[in-house]
């Protein structure tokens, strides 16, 4: 959410940024501020009224002590308009509070200064690319073809039991995606990550504490009778425990990592993209999330993206890093980097994890603060950062696709096997 000091003491950068989300920068940073205003003489007419009703009512005392009854009458009136008129301007008061507050929450955080200019995906920048595209002697089949053949994921079982988006894993398909989520979570923990187990569903004030509301209230499923709403992804629940904190500075970074069960509604979303495992509303997903004062969080930022960059290699899957252009990221984030495996099968590339830099975007509604060592009455907003560590359904595709050998078996990656037990399907 953005700062009102921010936006007076530098209009021009946030114009800037929000223009490099193809937005009306000065159009929305000039309402914003008009807005702010009326709120601010609100507030001033407000203290005018209650000082001008406190030397009243201290009047009409000194005027019934003096013997004026009349005149402390004519006072008492005075003081009865003036909390009229207090009133007046307390209520306008709120109303501009609640305007300011309404545009601001609806304006997503302002991009890093090296996020690249740009509308659509085409416009992100490749960084780096890692490793070899797989070619075979032979065609390549896609993920569902292959998924099919060896029985491990049946995708019209699970149109039957809920509807499509909602596949039935079988045999090693199940085992492989219970390997994957031990695997992420170990080298998560590894690394330094504290493993916890967050609930599925999350209330109004935790979907609104990381941005997916108002933003995204028509992605995510929605239980009506309890007003609860089914995660989209461990980054909801997780982020949420440090809520209406203030953390001691000593304790930065904090390293959350999480598995849990995804549910997205995905709607508008057709044709080749939600083939197979591509695009589904229920899936697996391992997170990672940090609590980081401001001057580090790009560093740990940067350490996040070589972590995950690693499990990729590990799994032996061809992979490439794009910094999001403005038009591309996501409502809350300032600095996002996707990383897209290749798809041998379908011959393209897939999203399978996104590391973001919130910078106070989150905390600012989270109100999450820490509290400095070396003055412990200087609070301030933290930074939030996560990144998935890794989303299953496209790795399992690319892993499925990339790993086919010619004798039709599917290969598993040495690192994997410790936890499938097989080497091969």
């Amino acid at each position: 959410m953005l700062h009102i000091p921010t936006l007076r003491n530098q209009p021009e950068v946030a114009i800037e940024a929000l223009n490099k989300r193809n937005l009306p920068g000065k159009s929305l940073v000039d309402q914003i501020l008009s807005l702010d205003d009326a709120r601010r003489q609100a507030q001033v007419r407000l203290d005018e009224c209650l000082a001008e009703g406190n030397r009243i009512a201290k009047e009409v005392g000194e005027l019934f002590k003096a013997g004026q009854p009349q005149a402390a009458e004519k006072a008492k009136i005075r003081s009865v308009e003036c909390k009229e008129q207090s009133k007046e301007w307390e209520d306008s008061l709120r109303q501009a509070e609640d305007a300011v507050y309404q545009l601001l929450v609806s304006v997503p955080n302002t991009p890093h200064t090296s996020v690249p200019a740009g509308r659509t995906p085409e416009d992100n920048e490749v960084i780096k690319s890692h490793g070899i595209l797989p070619t075979f002697g032979f065609s390549a089949l896609p993920h569902w073809e292959l998924a099919s053949q060896h029985k491990l994921i049946d995708f019209e079982l699970g149109v039957k039991i809920t509807g499509a988006g909602f596949p039935v894993y079988f045999g090693k398909g199940a085992r492989l995606q219970r390997a994957l989520i031990q695997f992420f979570l170990d080298q998560n923990t590894s690394a330094g990550y504290t493993e916890v187990q967050p609930p599925h569903f999350v209330n109004e004030a935790s979907g609104f504490g990381t941005g997916q509301l108002p933003d995204k209230e028509g992605q995510m499923y929605h239980a009506v009778a309890d007003n609860l709403f089914a995660i989209p992804t461990a980054e909801v629940p997780v982020t949420n425990l440090f809520r209406d904190e203030i953390v001691e500075e000593s304790s930065l970074p904090i390293k959350y990592t999480a598995y849990t069960p995804c549910f997205r509604r995905e709607a508008g979303s057709y044709g080749k993209d939600v083939r197979g495992l591509n695009r589904l509303h229920q899936f697996d997903k391992v997170e990672i999330v940090c609590v980081e004062k401001p001057e580090n969080s790009y560093q740990q930022l940067e350490d996040m993206v070589q972590h995950v960059a690693k499990l990729l290699e590990a799994l032996e899957l061809p992979y490439r890093i794009l910094r999001l252009c403005g038009g591309d990221m996501g409502f809350t984030s300032a600095l996002t980097y996707d990383f897209e495996v290749y798809s041998a099968g379908q011959e393209r590339w897939l999203e399978v994890s996104s590391v973001s830099n919130f910078e106070t975007y989150q905390s600012n509604r989270l109100k999450l603060r820490y509290r400095s060592e070396s003055d412990r009455k200087l609070i301030q907003l933290a930074h939030t950062l996560n990144g998935s560590s890794l989303a299953l359904p496209r790795v399992v595709a690319a892993l499925l696709e990339n790993h086919q050998q010619a004798d039709g078996r599917i290969q598993i990656p040495k690192a994997l096997v410790p936890y499938t037990g097989f080497s091969h399907i």
